[in-house]
């Protein structure tokens, strides 16, 4: 089993090579990205293509130009689509999936701040349907604190972390309503929220392009219930990357310790900077 680690191209055609999981990039959660692949590549039963999600690459290549500001007082960043702050550089470059993989085949995207426990390729082979444009977990999820680890403001809407994990049928039609150009203009909310498939979805009354797969792969430290055995955990409330972030919960320590006994050996094998 191989695992090829991509830096993002937007000129080749990533699906050719599947299957394909595209993972958001911040430079200042490397640590929690290299992490991240390194549980892909323990837990995987066949050879990956994972690609970086990088913001940079994206707008070199001209695919992504989307504008924000610096509030002074609070540090935050500030999108000047919607006025609204946001949290990392792949807050709204997740959705250029379906152009990057050529509108076709499926692909996964994560953020880059959970821990895969199982097979990912249960995923692929489960819950692929081509009935669907898109699947993910449909949370129920309102966060208590209004700022995060990174002293980022909490974002909260109707579908919070559901795009935080998606399997994307990138062929399905649904998605010529969704535009390059849209990724750059179109607010969070509209983006987050799926609104693309909104009037797709009204000419067609017997189709629903959004497809549910299990809380197990995008179990939520500090919310989902501890009977679930998460298959993927996601650390939302922060993470063991950050100094002052304490889990609560006992259930949440147990995968914190997994993810630390995993960075501390990528550190070692690697010599990647710990954090």
């Amino acid at each position: 089993m191989q695992v090829f680690v991509e830096p993002l191209n937007p000129t080749v055609k990533m699906y050719k090579r599947k299957p394909t999981i595209y993972i958001g990039y911040d430079p200042k959660e490397n640590l929690a990205f290299e992490t991240l692949v390194q549980s892909l590549k323990d837990t995987s039963s066949s050879d990956l293509n994972i690609v970086k999600l990088d913001q940079m690459a994206l707008r070199s290549a001209g695919l992504y130009r989307r504008s924000w500001r610096q509030d002074i007082g609070s540090h935050q960043r500030i999108d000047l689509v919607d006025n609204k702050p946001f949290s990392t550089d792949f807050s709204f470059t997740r959705f250029l999936i379906p152009h990057l993989n050529q509108y076709e085949g499926y692909a996964i995207f994560m953020d880059c701040d959970m821990l895969v426990r199982s097979d990912i390729m249960e995923v692929f082979d489960k819950y692929s349907d081509p009935v669907h444009g898109l699947s993910c977990v449909w949370h129920q999820y309102y966060p208590e604190d209004k700022i995060k680890m990174d002293n980022q403001a909490q974002q909260s809407y109707s579908k919070k972390n559901w795009s935080s994990f998606m399997l994307w049928n990138c062929s399905h039609d649904v998605h010529t309503n969704l535009t390059v150009d849209d990724v750059s203009t179109k607010s969070g909310w509209w983006l987050h929220n799926f609104a693309w498939m909104d009037n797709w979805e009204r000419g067609r009354p017997t189709q629903f392009p959004l497809g549910q797969i299990p809380e197990e792969w995008n179990w939520l430290d500090g919310h989902s219930p501890d009977h679930i055995t998460p298959k993927n955990v996601h650390f939302t409330t922060g993470g063991p990357w950050f100094e002052l972030w304490n889990p609560t919960r006992d259930v949440d320590k147990i995968y914190t310790k997994e993810w630390e006994d995993l960075k501390d050996k990528i550190v070692i094998e690697e010599g990647l900077k710990d954090v």
